[in-house]
């Protein structure tokens, strides 16, 4: 126990206050507008407390060397964002120096912002149960989510929940052969990164250059970029392509090949976009084609929501669309509890809430509760949503932008087509003939991750015929005989067909059953958490 302090409970509950601290003060004002950054009471003001109604106080902490004189009653009630029974401390009039408590301010202010992690793998037979607690702020569940979808995890289920300011979060997470996690190193680095989200991740790229594409998706279009960036030798290190309703965005890190550094020449540049800028135009994409060259440090996979957001592809009609996997999407008012109300029904796969998660965050949308529950190969995700000010989705245009936005999270990032992985050791030129070979025999492709790990190049391409039809076996095996049986394998294969018979059998009054079941699900766990009062 510090000294200048007697409790007047139990010390059990006294050692939760396990460090020195300073006696800080809340008003309610002060309280709404800044809810985890307290008023430190200035030096010698601590006899200004008497009288004051205890649910004024959020914290009592008190330096080992303060000296004690006139008596003062203190009740800190908040501890990491819950409520514990008060206790009451006798302490004295404190004659503080700002200079002295400064360290254990920020200490206590770190400590207080810390999120709670516990990885648990028995309760579970079938999946890994990660929670995470933490003070709420915007964008604090796709902080988490990110970390989990980054090592690609799959997400089984999910409970999310929120309390005044506190976010808790429940996720049932297996590998992608669907197995619990067990790697040691896996479960310390998921526990360390969810730990230190309020601390900021960074995505920067050291010593590489960011190119970001925007433009109308037409066949043979990447095997024109990667000639242009060769031809202007800039070696792509990391690259990252998706394709939505005839839209594409690209994310491109590169380097310059002669000197391995990020391009810095201005002429260089000034080249490379009005270059690259022609060929994203085409012949009819003189106005909506971008270019641009980019140090931001976002997240890869959120940049390219937020790229193709901007360029609308939501509001644009497929040119070709042989997929029948068309994400259901509901959008309620929940008017009792002041709550919209999203229902999603889609197939299942990896990163699906990210995507979702992603969206809603970026159109600045708050998410309160929700639930996520997979069954075979379908995902149903509810989430309980309000504006940033705290008001619900207000208008049918809203709604259905709501819908429309959501629609193209889950479209972009899906599987369409042959999956092609390439790995063989990196050299300069790999993808623009890769492509070109891709080009020459009709296949286009619709989404591609690029990677190079030391002097290998691991590559992923989706890729279908030049209307969008699966392409044919014996094309694709034409094309890894020209570039290498043992460097180009074949990953999977779709089932087009026989997905589409079986969704012509579902009844057309899908929608409302999912919206009903799920949203007694998840009034049923936020009832069993005590967080409203009562579930019907």
């Amino acid at each position: 126990m510090p000294r200048g302090l007697t409790p007047l409970v139990s010390e059990e509950s006294a050692t939760l206050l396990s460090s020195p601290v300073v006696a800080v003060l809340l008003s309610p004002k002060h309280a709404k507008q800044h809810p985890l950054i307290p008023r430190v009471i200035p030096a010698g003001s601590l006899t200004t407390l008497i009288g004051v109604s205890p649910w004024l106080v959020d914290l009592l902490v008190c330096p080992q060397q303060y000296k004690c004189t006139n008596p003062a009653y203190l009740f800190p009630v908040l501890n990491r964002g819950f409520l514990f029974p008060h206790w009451v401390f006798q302490a004295t009039n404190c004659k503080m120096e700002w200079s002295s408590c400064t360290d254990e301010y920020e200490k206590l202010v770190i400590r207080m912002s810390t999120p709670r992690v516990v990885i648990d793998n028995a309760v579970c037979s079938t999946a890994t149960i990660v929670k995470f607690d933490s003070a709420r702020k915007h964008g604090i569940l796709l902080e988490a989510v990110q970390v989990l979808t980054d090592l690609d995890l799959s997400i089984k289920k999910a409970y999310v929940s929120s309390d005044g300011r506190w976010f808790m979060d429940v996720f049932h997470v297996t590998d992608q052969s669907g197995n619990k996690l067990t790697d040691e190193s896996v479960l310390r680095y998921i526990e360390q990164s969810l730990e230190s989200i309020h601390n900021g991740r960074s995505n920067h790229k050291n010593g590489l250059t960011a190119l970001e594409l925007t433009g109308t998706d037409r066949v043979g279009l990447l095997s024109e970029v990667f000639a242009v960036l060769a031809d202007l030798q800039c070696d792509v290190v990391e690259a990252k392509f998706w394709t939505h309703n005839g839209r594409i965005a690209s994310l491109i890190y590169v380097k310059d090949c002669d000197s391995g550094t990020p391009i810095e020449d201005s002429q260089k540049f000034n080249k490379l976009e009005a270059r690259l800028r022609n060929v994203l135009k085409g012949d009819n994409d003189i106005r909506s084609a971008k270019t641009s060259i980019s140090n931001a440090v976002i997240h890869p996979e959120r940049r390219l929501h937020q790229m193709m957001f901007v360029d609308r592809d939501y509001q644009r009609n497929p040119i070709f669309k042989f997929t029948s996997d068309i994400p259901l999407v509901t959008v309620q008012n929940w008017a009792e509890r002041g709550y919209s109300v999203v229902n999603i029904q889609c197939k299942d796969r990896i990163k699906l809430l990210f995507d979702v998660v992603c969206n809603l965050t970026d159109m600045e949308y708050v998410v309160f509760h929700a639930t996520i529950h997979t069954a075979i190969d379908q995902a149903y995700l509810e989430f309980y949503i309000r504006h940033k000010d705290g008001t619900p989705i207000s208008s049918e245009p809203e709604r259905q932008r709501v819908i429309q936005c959501l629609q193209a999270a889950v479209e972009r990032r899906a599987c369409e087509g042959v999956r092609l992985e390439l790995c063989t050791e990196d050299r300069q030129g790999l993808l623009a003939e890769v492509m070109r070979t891709f080009r020459e025999n009709g296949l286009n492709v619709t989404r591609a991750e690029i990677s190079t790990t030391g002097d290998m190049a691991a590559n992923v391409f989706y890729v279908t015929d030049a209307i969008g039809y699966p392409a044919d076996p014996k094309i694709i095996e034409s094309v890894r005989q020209k570039i290498g049986l043992s460097n180009l394998k074949v990953k999977e294969l779709p089932f087009v067909c026989h997905q589409k018979a079986e969704r012509e059998d579902q009844p057309v009054g899908v929608g409302g059953a999912v919206l009903l079941s799920l949203g007694s699900l998840v009034r049923r766990n936020l009832y069993n958490l005590g967080l409203i009062k009562s579930c019907s």
